[in-house]
């Protein structure tokens, strides 16, 4: 997530649900086994940068470990 001024719109567990045509649960359980990006904390709530699930989805939705080392390799390159 940059800071350009914008605001990046985060989503909820429900949200990144509706978009993967999942249910919460089973977004929790993904987030859980590393199977999706990474999840934002902030105080008690789970979110997720909609740029982020937009840029995995983007790359063919790989686990975590892959996505984060494509996104390493970018930022590098």
């Amino acid at each position: 997530m940059s800071n350009t001024g914008t605001t990046e719109k985060l989503l909820r567990a429900v949200d990144v649900g509706r978009i993967l045509n999942l249910s919460k649960r089973q977004i929790f359980r993904l987030n859980s086994s590393g199977k999706i990006p990474a999840s934002l904390r902030i105080g008690g709530a789970v979110r997720w940068a909609e740029s982020t699930i937009a840029e995995w989805l983007a790359a063919g939705a790989p686990d975590r470990r892959t996505w984060e080392a494509m996104k390493q390799e970018r930022d590098q390159g």
